[in-house]
């Protein structure tokens, strides 16, 4: 499945947002890939962040990071970056945005 989700960075901390995705702990990515993701991209416009990701099951993946403590960790530094409780919304699986429109195959 793909998912689209939109969150905020604060207008004064893009450097430190920016900075921490060019240093996600390889211990991270190893445990969403296992969750099920195959890709996850993050676009900036302004204050607004835009991610895509594919993941088998969208739910699934954030129940199997949700205790995982490097996970916990990433939080904890997202929260102090974001306007939302962490950077999958604060809205759990129903955090995706709606589809509007697709390239017909």
């Amino acid at each position: 499945m793909r998912v689209a989700l939109h969150t905020k960075v604060h207008a004064d901390r893009i450097a430190a947002y920016e900075a921490a995705h060019r240093e996600v702990p390889e211990e991270l990515t190893d445990a969403i890939r296992a969750a099920g993701a195959t890709s996850w991209t993050i676009w900036r416009s302004g204050t607004d962040l835009f991610h895509v990701l594919e993941c088998e099951d969208y739910a699934r993946l954030l129940a199997e990071l949700e205790k995982l403590p490097v996970n916990v960790a990433w939080q904890a530094r997202m929260a102090e970056l974001l306007d939302v409780v962490h950077d999958y919304s604060g809205e759990g699986a129903d955090a995706g945005l709606p589809v509007v429109w697709e390239l017909p195959s």
